[in-house]
Parts: C-alpha cells; structure tokens; sequence
C-alpha cells in the first residue's frame, strides 16, 4: 500500500510539473523577416558564383550606385564579422550603358588582385571627393593613381573575357530577378526584398546566413 501511494504521489507530481511546463513554456519566437517583403526565395535549382561548399553570400552593386556607395563601409564591417564557413563575394551589375564602364572596371581589379584596396576608394573618389569617374578612361585614371598599369588595366576591361563575364553575371542577375542595387543573395536561395534601411538589410543577411548554416 505504501509503495502504491509513493508510486501515486510521484506520478501526480510528475504531472504537475508537466502542465506546468506547458502553462508556462514560451511560444517559438515569430521570425524577425517575412518572405515575401524583407526577402525573397528564389526558385530551385539554386544558382550560385561557385560551387564551392560553403554558405555564400553575394552583394550586387554598382560602383556607378550612391546607396551603394553608403553601404560599403558597413558591407566591409559585414563581411570581416562573418563566421567560418560563409564566404562574401561581390557582383557587379551592369543596369545600363551608364554602369558598364563600372563592371568592367571591376572584373579588370580583380584580375589585377587589387579589389581589397581599390573597392573602398572607389566610392569616396567618386560620392566623398566628386572626382568625373564615369568612363573607362577616367577609371583607368583611377586605378593608375593606386598603382595598377594603366594600359594593362584597360586592355583587360576591355577584353573579349570581361564581355563575356559580363554577359554571364547579367543572366545570373535575371534568374536572381534582381532589378537594383545594392542586393544581397544568400546561398543562392534567397534575395534580399523590401527592406527599409542598410542597418536592416545587414540583419537580414546576419538572419539568413545563420538559417543556413544550421541546415548545413
């Protein structure tokens, strides 16, 4: 009888602390970001730079863009606090004759190694200090004044293999759906939407990669 009772008794408790448990447990967090608005998910199969195995995450941006150009600092800061196993690529978009000379420019720095130390500069050259950079002259200009051969610069902007560079990423960019600047693209899977401010659109690429990561 006093084992029946003890029995009893522990059984009650145990029930107890159950439904006190699911009186008092919090309800699952709602996701800070909604697909749809904030981001988007893209269509399978996923399209990706590289198939390199790890998570990737893609600015699209213009050197020719303003906003982009106010991004840049904090996309650095991004970029450097990303964790092991994300790695963060640019991609130029080439929106208009206006923003060609742009992504040729790009595709020539970083044949030429030297993106690290030019894609910063850049900007302020153009945005903070208002220097006439607009044509692949003045951008070879440009990219003189930091030490790269002028004449190799623009012999590989203008080459057969940056056409067809551009060429590809423009196809990319459709099946990315991507129609501005500056855009993030995580994985392949998803872009960024309508977000309201640079600051969001950072936490949104924080949110996605980590989504990622924990289903990798």
């Amino acid at each position: 009888m006093i084992k029946h009772l003890a029995r009893l008794r522990l059984l009650t408790l145990l029930g107890g602390l159950l439904l006190a448990s699911a009186c008092t447990a919090a309800p699952d967090a709602p996701a800070p970001f909604t697909e749809g608005d904030q981001y988007v998910a893209l269509p399978a199969p996923h399209q990706r730079l590289s198939p390199e195995g790890k998570v990737e995450v893609v600015e699209v941006f213009s050197y020719g863009c303003v906003h982009c150009a106010h991004f840049a600092p904090t996309v650095e800061k991004l970029r450097k606090s990303l964790p092991e196993g994300v790695v963060f690529k640019l991609m130029p978009a080439p929106f208009s004759e206006a923003w060609m000379p742009f992504a040729r420019a790009y595709y020539a720095a970083k044949q030429l190694g030297v993106v690290e130390r030019t894609h910063l500069a850049l900007f302020q050259a153009k945005f903070e200090q208002h220097f006439p950079i607009n044509t692949l002259d003045e951008l070879a200009d440009f990219y003189a004044r930091h030490g790269v051969d002028r004449a190799q610069f623009l012999r590989i902007a203008n080459s057969d293999a940056a056409t067809a560079q551009m060429k590809k990423d423009f196809e990319l960019l459709q099946k990315w759906k991507i129609d501005g600047t500056p855009t993030i693209v995580v994985d392949g899977k998803y872009r960024s939407g309508q977000v309201k401010t640079l600051d969001q659109l950072v936490d949104l690429t924080q949110w996605l990669v980590k989504r990622e990561l924990a289903g990798k």
